[in-house]
Formats: structure tokens, sequence, C-alpha cells
């Protein structure tokens, strides 16, 4: 009983050292290809960041950028990055273009008709992914579409820690594998097998995640525009509509209040428009008035 107790807690051991390393010959196979690539010593610069273009020797990063800025109009400014993310071999991963309604007030221009007036501000956040060594090319276009820069952020993640571990355990995993196969299959062997077989592609997952992440890189962008904008939109005079088809006397009564309301206002915004041309009426009616009593007086004295 005491020697199958070891000979399983053995087994145990092996396995779990099997499924480390087959984790870390996944991550060996996928990232090796990237720890050779970037091996020159390159340190470019842009117009945006260094840290957006730079190359250092046995390093590797995953780089990422969060931009913040106003454009003159959020839609053509969407519809401008994306076409330049896809001439740069990238895509768009998400894209919220909306328009937030601060006022809306509807005003009546006629029995049958009114304008709905909106007051909004357009805004869209987008998310890009772009290969990482067109990084830099494509922040510089974006650069060149705002009016003002809120924020921005520029990350580069050293990975190479990560990639350097992935490679040892890809090593480690061929002498593991001899001594697994000397282990008589048994109950145990196979639960601990399709454990380990779940939980290893869930690890291929990541380094598959790891892998396109250095390939590509992640570009936030948040656009808005710094004034409101208004929209005009010729509607349908409802309330006129409805007194038309059922009568109801206090709306109507309260309708033609308004109306004369209105009007009197009218009267007195075209009375102010036209207040140079009744300045040089008083005038003139002043000084005839003035020049009437002379001529009296001066027929007096003659008689």
């Amino acid at each position: 009983m005491k020697t199958t107790y070891i000979r399983l807690s053995i087994a145990t051991a092996l396995l779990l050292g099997i499924y480390s390393c087959k984790k870390g010959e996944a991550s060996a196979t996928e990232l090796e290809a990237y720890a050779s690539a970037d091996s020159a010593v390159v340190v470019s610069s842009d117009s945006i960041s260094s840290v957006a273009t730079m190359k250092v020797k046995d390093k590797q990063f995953i780089k990422t950028a969060d931009v913040n800025i106003e454009v003159k109009d959020v839609y053509e400014a969407t519809i401008s990055i994306e076409k330049s993310v896809q001439e740069l071999g990238g895509f768009v991963t998400h894209s919220n273009l909306k328009s937030n309604v601060v006022s809306e007030d509807t005003y009546n221009t006629s029995n049958e008709e009114a304008m709905l007036v909106k007051k909004y501000q357009t805004e869209n956040t987008m998310q890009l992914r772009v290969p990482t060594e067109k990084l830099g090319e494509l922040l510089t276009l974006i650069n060149s579409k705002k009016l003002f820069l809120n924020s921005r952020s520029i990350n580069a993640e050293d990975v190479t820690s990560s990639i350097k571990y992935a490679e040892l355990e890809g090593k480690r995993i061929k002498k593991t594998s001899e001594n697994i196969d000397q282990l008589k299959t048994n109950k145990d062997k196979v639960n601990m097998s399709n454990d380990n077989m779940s939980e290893n592609n869930q690890q291929q997952l990541a380094n598959m995640d790891v892998t396109d992440n250095l390939k590509y890189s992640t570009i936030d962008i948040y656009i808005k525009e710094p004034k409101l904008r208004i929209a005009e939109i010729a509607i349908t005079n409802t309330k006129s509509i409805d007194d038309k088809y059922k009568f109801n006397f206090m709306y109507s009564a309260k309708s033609a209040f308004v109306e004369g309301y209105y009007l009197i206002q009218r009267i007195v915004v075209g009375l102010i428009t036209v207040w140079p041309l009744l300045l040089i009426g008083a005038v003139i009616v002043y000084f005839l008035r003035k020049r009437k009593p002379v001529k009296k007086e001066q027929a007096t004295t003659e008689i």
C-alpha cells in the first residue's frame, strides 16, 4: 500500500512538471521569432515620441497608446483615421460615434409647421490595432487631425523576461516527457493528463495573445468637437393638428393669446429694426413744429 502511494506521488510530480513544460514549449515556439527579429540596436524617433518607434537589442516591447483630442468634425476625422489604419495594414476593433444632445426645443413657425432645434456635441471612442512598426506613423497622422490635444499616453511594456522564461521551459519539456513516458497508465494519470491539457490550452491562448500584442500595437482614441452644433429639423406642428381634429376651447384660447403676444413682439422688433427712420422722422417733426410759432408772430406784427 505504501509502495502504491509513493508511485502515485511520483507520477503526480512528473505530470505537473510536464504541464509546466508544455506551457514553456508553447511560449518558446510562438515568441522565439520575436526574440531574434529585433536583435539589432535601433533607437529611432519621430515627431510624436521615441517610445512609439524605439527598438533595443535583446529587448521585446508590447506598445500601447491612449490619445484624447478635439477635432473640427468628429465624423470626418473618424473616416480619415479608419482609412489611414487600413492603409497601414491595421484594423479597427471598436468605434462608438454618438451625439450627446444638450438641449432640444420646438418652435411653431405656422399653424401647420414647426422647427425642432437641437444643440448637441459629437464624440467618438475608438480602438485601433496597427503593426507595431507603424505605430509612430499612425500617431503622426492622428496628431495632424487635432485642434487641441487634451492628453496622450504611449507605453512600451518590456516582456523580455517572460519570453526568456518560456524558452527555458521549452528546453525542460524534453527531459520531463521522457520521464512521463515511463509511468504506467492508470486512472489518476488519465485524469491529471486531461486537466493539464485543458490548462495547457488556456496557456497557449495566452501565448497567442502575447504574440499578437507584440505584432500589433493597440491605440485607444477619444475624439470630440470643442463646441456645440445646432441642428434645425423641420417637423409638423402637432399641437395645431390635434386642435384641428378635436376642438379644445381652452387650448385654442391659450394659443390665440400666445399668438397675440408673439405678434406684439414682432411689431416691437420691427419698430426697433427701423429705428433710424423713426429718429429722422422725429427730428423733422420737431423742427417743423418749432418753426410754426415763428411764422405766426411775423403775421401778427404785420397786422
